[in-house]
């Protein structure tokens, strides 16, 4: 049976816990509704994030919400209605926005400063998966930031690849399996808001 790095360097990793660890919240904008970036499962796992969000609220997380700025016009348009936080889990106030323009979301932005004394840990859910999700997971660990990552709150699309495609559902399962090797604790909601 395979292991994982962390398993054969005998580190003992636990997910990170609603109410101390900050929650946050990569790209949960409308453009992954509908349209070419369309998510497979989508609203499951906004549902998933919504879930999540709720028990964060509920047990005083600090919630930081990244939004990705895409052109006027175009895709991730901040001003335009795809490039809005889908409503269920749009900002309330109090709660940070980091606005990023790269896949990793500590790259060129407030994101780390936002995490304040964050314990080595934070929580992550979001979109998509195998981009800014990971991009932003792996960079947290070079960063000393253990993440936990909240796989049914995370969601990718199908890609094209050597003249076929990779399926989201072959995609979002190796990239959790990458992700869960070494630079993060990958839990579902439901562990994650076990009391």
């Amino acid at each position: 049976m395979p292991r994982t790095l962390h398993d054969l360097f005998g580190r003992t990793v636990s997910p990170a816990r609603l109410g101390t660890a900050p929650l946050v919240l990569i790209d949960c904008q409308n453009d992954y509704l509908a349209g070419p970036l369309a998510l497979a499962g989508v609203e499951a796992a906004v549902e998933a994030v919504g879930r999540l969000l709720d028990a964060a609220r509920a047990r005083g997380s600090k919630v930081i919400h990244v939004v990705q700025r895409g052109a006027a016009g175009g895709l991730f348009d901040l001003d335009g209605p795809g490039g809005a936080v889908i409503e269920r889990l749009a900002p309330r106030d109090g709660e940070a926005v980091v606005v990023k323009t790269r896949p990793n979301a500590f790259s060129d932005t407030a994101l780390l400063a936002e995490l304040g004394d964050h314990g080595g840990e934070m929580i992550v859910a979001g979109f998509m998966t195998h981009n800014c999700v990971s991009s932003t997971v792996r960079a947290a660990l070079d960063l000393g930031i253990l993440p936990t990552v909240v796989a049914d709150a995370t969601a990718t699309r199908d890609l094209p690849y050597a003249g076929g495609v990779v399926t989201a559902a072959a995609l979002q399962r190796a990239e959790l399996a990458g992700l869960a090797d070494r630079h993060a604790v990958v839990v579902d909601v439901a562990e994650l808001t076990r009391e």
